[in-house]
């Protein structure tokens, strides 16, 4: 019963703060765009965004969403079960796995994704893209795409 009201210790981190301006009759009306990345260091991440008219509402919108949108990655002995590339508007992005001790040589927003997903080795790149938002959207549409290695395992065995 302890179990059902024991919260989940989720770790966020904002990969990104933009100011919005748009002039108006008056003057300009400014507000905040946070992007905020939610994990639990055990296979679930989550990304999302948030708008208000200060930092701090931004960022609490953009982890309720965040954690609302949250998915699975399947990890196989700490790293991504096979090879993935995918194209998403005007960014391409390439994960492999990686051996034990490789750490995560990937760059920009993937590293935090990963980290807060619990998963240490993977080796890739995102070319054609170097705007956060899309390449965050990019990264989560490929993480959806991965297949859990044991399910495709038991799958072909099934199948002989």
């Amino acid at each position: 019963m302890a179990d059902q009201f024991e919260e989940k210790k989720l770790e966020e981190r904002i990969l990104l703060i933009k100011r919005v301006t748009k002039k108006i009759t008056g003057g300009s009306h400014i507000t905040f765009v946070a992007l905020v990345a939610v994990g639990d260091r055990k296979g679930k991440v989550g990304v999302g965004m948030g708008k208000g008219r200060e930092v701090p509402q931004a960022i609490r919108k953009a982890f309720t969403k965040a954690q609302k949108k949250m998915i699975k990655i399947p990890v196989y002995k700490g790293t991504i079960p096979h090879e993935i590339f995918l194209k998403y508007k005007a960014g391409v992005v390439f994960l492999k796995p990686a051996p034990e001790g490789t750490g995560l040589k990937v760059g920009s927003v993937i590293r935090t994704i990963f980290d807060l997903a619990g998963v240490y080795n993977v080796s890739g790149k995102i070319i054609g893209s170097r705007n956060q938002i899309v390449n965050t959207h990019l990264i989560m549409k490929a993480i959806g795409m991965l297949k859990d290695r044991t399910l495709s395992v038991t799958a072909g065995a099934q199948n002989s």
